[in-house]
């Protein structure tokens, strides 16, 4: 059942390094659009002074995500939960830290809305939302691969496609975040980091 994306394997440790000195030294840490798992999993294990909450709307993510905890016997993961964004009703009341990588570009921009809004209610004030993934920077693409990455998802779906980071920072602040800590990642990525005002 446990499912594997090479991606993951290569960005965890990447994204571990932005995570570790700015999540709380305790509290619930929930994933949105878990996928595979393993990146809940790597950073479970890296952080074991921290409890994660995994959540896919995916049942065969989540049967992968709950094999991926089983297998490494990791203590302080819970069973993933069937969450999606776009949905008011989330089956969660709160958390410290919400992460998400890798998912508003693969998703109608409604997903992306849902996401915020959700760790709006979500997240105490001082509460971190963390967004991974690739962004166009002043209305341009940051690199070619990105442009031709950004034409293949919307070949694929019209409604997805690679966000305007300001976009994301405009509908952030609208929901009571400020603006964001922009890291720069490998591969032409950004790590987004909001904290609840």
């Amino acid at each position: 059942m446990r499912r594997q994306a090479p991606a993951a394997a290569r960005n965890r440790q990447p994204i571990l390094d932005v995570l570790r000195p700015r999540l709380p030294a305790r509290g619930l840490v929930l994933e949105v659009a878990s996928g595979t798992g393993e990146h809940i999993v790597y950073f479970a294990e890296a952080l074991p002074h921290l409890v994660f909450q995994p959540s896919d709307p995916s049942a065969e993510a989540r049967a992968s995500i709950d094999d991926w905890a089983r297998t490494l016997e990791l203590g302080n993961v819970h069973a993933a939960l069937a969450l999606d964004a776009v949905s008011d009703d989330w089956p969660i009341g709160q958390a410290d830290a919400v992460l998400c990588c890798n998912m508003i570009h693969i998703a109608p921009w409604t997903a992306a809305v849902g996401l915020i809004t959700g760790a709006g209610r979500l997240l105490p004030a001082g509460g971190m939302l963390y967004l991974y993934g690739p962004y166009r920077r002043d209305g341009r693409h940051t690199a070619p691969s990105n442009e031709a990455f950004d034409r293949d998802l919307r070949a694929r779906d019209p409604d997805w496609g690679v966000r305007d980071l300001e976009a994301v920072a405009a509908l952030a602040a609208s929901k009571g975040f400020g603006p964001p800590e922009i890291v720069d990642m490998p591969a032409n990525n950004l790590s987004l980091v909001f904290k609840r005002t």
